[in-house]
């Protein structure tokens, strides 16, 4: 199926490893000149610069101005057609709500909500002046399914699911969509690495991380961990005119974890 991409310019945050790594490579292979912020680069993504697909900005997204430095190197280019609010991180806590800090509350709310709404805002003027533009935002189906053991991070996703429905609704009659994809566990150092979801349970309960990944696993009904391609071809779908019509959605990717309509 051809989507429709060659030619376009994206932004991608969060794009050095993981998810944000998948989707970049996908619309890479879509055509599309990806600018592509993390605060490091990775030699994955240094593999697409010497292509000649990507520009990478060293840029700290957590940061107020990270954001609108980051519109501002893709802008030179003209315009942003496509916009993936990908940034993100979750630190496994087991000790309870009380134990987690002012400054963790901050930390989780700033990069996990408040970088998506500073690039949109800084992104946002240019689709106007345009009369078109794509944003697809990395949600987590902990938006729905709040976890005690990511507490502050699942309140973060619910704020940004609810950003992006209202956004939707001012945005869509100007010719913007804005989506959100919602991931179960993704084989991705988020709950595979050192000190991941997994491991940190682990080292907790006494147990093996990669027993605590399979049973992690075993809650979907396909037994297994999503994988980030999977996560990337969904974003890269939404970002085409095949979606044309869709906007203001959220879509879950988690193998069947939910199981509420």
């Amino acid at each position: 199926m051809d989507l429709g991409l060659q030619g376009r310019i994206a932004v991608v945050t969060g794009a050095s490893k993981g998810i944000g790594l998948a989707i970049t490579q996908a619309l890479v292979a879509e055509g599309v000149h990806v600018v592509a912020g993390s605060r490091r680069s990775s030699p994955e993504l240094d593999e697409l610069v010497a292509r000649g697909r990507v520009q990478t900005v060293a840029v700290d997204l957590a940061e107020v101005t990270g954001p609108a430095d980051l519109i501002a190197v893709a802008l030179a280019h003209g315009r942003i057609d496509i916009l993936v609010n990908n940034v993100g991180a979750a630190a496994t806590r087991l000790t309870g709500f009380l134990d987690i800090t002012e400054d963790e509350w901050l930390a989780s709310l700033n990069l996990n909500l408040m970088a998506a709404i500073r690039t949109v805002r800084a992104a946002l003027p240019s689709m106007l002046a345009a009369g078109r533009g794509n944003i697809v935002t990395t949600s987590s189906v902990n938006a729905r399914l709040p976890d005690p053991a990511v507490l502050d991070y699942s309140v973060a996703k619910s704020g940004l699911a609810s950003f992006s429905k209202g956004l939707s609704k001012e945005v869509g009659p100007r010719g913007i969509r804005v989506n959100t994809v919602s991931p179960g566990p993704v084989a991705t150092a988020l709950w595979l690495g050192d000190s991941g979801v997994a491991a940190t349970v682990a080292k907790a309960s006494g147990a093996d991380a990669s027993e605590v990944a399979a049973q992690a696993a075993s809650n979907s009904v396909t037994n297994r961990f999503t994988q980030p391609s999977e996560v990337a071809d969904l974003v890269v779908l939404l970002a085409s005119d095949r979606a044309g019509n869709v906007t203001g959605s959220d879509f879950v990717i988690d193998g069947g974890l939910l199981t509420t309509l």
